[in-house]
C-alpha cells in the first residue's frame, strides 16, 4: 500500500467508524424528537416509533445508570427533547439526572407506570423497589402502552401507527419471553443456580429460572452487591457467597458487562483457597446495560450464556 492510500485511509476510518455508530445530536427532519435514559427503554421507543421518531438514548454503552451524571452535551439533547422517557423506580439516582427527570413536565417513567398498572408485579429488596424490571420480558412489555399513548398524545396523526407497531412489538416480546424461558427450563432444576455480579437478575430469576409456582425461588440468586453496584466488599459480603456456593454446589460465577470484575475475583480467589473449584465466566452478561446488542439479543443472550455454563460445569463435574 502507498504512503498516499495509507494517509487517506487514516482519515477515512475514523470518519466511517463514528458513521456507524448512533447519532449523537437530534436530527432537524421534523420528527418527534424521543431522549431514553437507558438502552432498553430506547429499543422499544425505537419499535413503536419506526420512522415518525428521531430516537437518542443518554446512557450509551455499558456506562452505569444508577451513578450516571448529566454531562456536557446531555443538557443540549434534554432541552431539544419533545419527550423523556426513563426508567424511574429509584434507577437513575445520579443527583444531576434525578433532579431534572423529577423537575421536567416531558419526562415520563415508564417503570413508574408499570408499577402502578401491575403493583403486584414489582419486586422489593429489603424495603426497595427493585428496579431492574426489564429483566422479565413479559413485566417489560407492559411498558409498550405507556410509550404508545405518549407518543399518540405528542403525535396524534400517528395514532394509528403507534398502535399497530406497539402491538406487533408485544407479540414479538411475548415469543422472546417463551423462548428465553425455554432455553433455562432445559437445565435441570437443582443446577438453576446464579450468582453474578449484583443484584439485578432477580425478576429474571423468578421469571425464567424457578419452578413454575416456586415459593422460594429467591434463594436460586445470589449476588456480592446490591441494587446498585459500589464494588466494595467486606470480608462478611464474600463468606455470604463462597456458603452460598458450597450449599448450592455452583461453580461458576458470571460477571456483568457495565460492573467491575473486582468482587466476583476475589470471591473465586477465596473460594480456590478453600478448596472450592470455581471458575468465573468468560462471556459477560449484560444486566443494566445492553452494550452493543438490542433488548431481545440482550435476554437472549443472557439465556444462552447462562444454559451453556452452568449445563458446561456440570458436565467438568461428571
Amino acid at each position: 500500500m502507498t504512503r498516499f492510500k495509507k494517509v487517506i485511509l487514516s482519515f477515512l476510518i475514523p470518519l466511517l467508524m463514528v458513521g456507524c455508530q448512533s447519532p449523537k445530536r437530534f436530527s432537524n427532519d421534523g420528527k418527534v424528537k424521543i431522549l431514553s435514559t437507558i438502552g432498553q427503554i430506547g429499543d422499544l421507543v425505537k419499535e413503536v416509533g419506526g420512522e415518525r421518531v428521531d430516537s437518542l438514548v443518554l446512557i450509551l454503552g455499558d456506562l452505569d445508570p444508577h451513578s450516571y451524571e448529566i454531562v456536557k452535551g446531555d443538557a443540549e439533547k434534554i432541552e431539544k427533547a419533545d419527550l423523556i422517557f426513563y426508567n424511574g423506580l429509584g434507577l437513575e439516582h445520579g443527583a444531576s439526572l434525578s433532579s431534572v427527570l423529577k423537575g421536567s413536565p416531558k419526562a415520563i417513567a415508564v417503570g413508574e407506570k408499570i408499577l402502578s398498572a401491575h403493583p403486584e408485579k414489582v419486586l422489593m429488596r429489603e424495603g426497595t423497589v427493585d428496579p431492574h424490571i426489564w429483566m422479565d420480558i413479559s413485566l417489560w412489555k407492559q411498558g409498550i402502552d405507556p410509550i404508545v399513548e405518549a407518543l399518540s398524545i405528542k403525535d396524534p396523526e400517528g395514532a394509528s401507527y403507534y398502535k399497530e407497531r406497539g402491538r406487533l412489538l408485544a407479540e414479538k416480546m411475548e415469543e422472546a419471553h417463551i423462548e428465553v424461558r425455554s432455553i433455562l427450563q432445559k437445565i435441570p432444576s437443582k443446577q438453576r443456580y446464579l450468582v453474578t455480579s449484583h443484584d439485578a437478575f432477580h425478576y429474571f430469576t423468578k421469571t425464567y429460572l424457578a419452578e413454575p409456582g416456586e415459593t422460594d425461588w429467591a434463594l436460586r440468586f445470589a449476588a456480592p452487591e446490591g441494587l446498585a453496584p459500589e464494588g466494595q466488599l467486606n470480608p462478611r459480603d464474600i463468606q455470604k457467597i463462597i456458603d452460598y456456593l458450597k450449599a448450592k454446589e455452583v461453580s461458576v460465577l458470571f460477571p456483568e458487562s457495565n460492573v467491575s470484575r473486582d468482587s466476583i475475583r476475589k470471591i473465586a480467589t477465596a473460594g480456590k483457597e478453600l478448596g472450592l473449584e470455581i471458575q468465573i465466566c468468560s462471556e459477560p452478561l449484560y444486566g443494566d446495560s445492553m452494550s452493543r446488542l438490542t433488548y431481545i439479543e440482550m435476554m437472549r443472550k443472557n439465556a444462552e450464556t447462562i444454559a451453556k455454563y452452568l449445563l458446561l460445569t456440570q458436565e467438568v463435574k461428571r
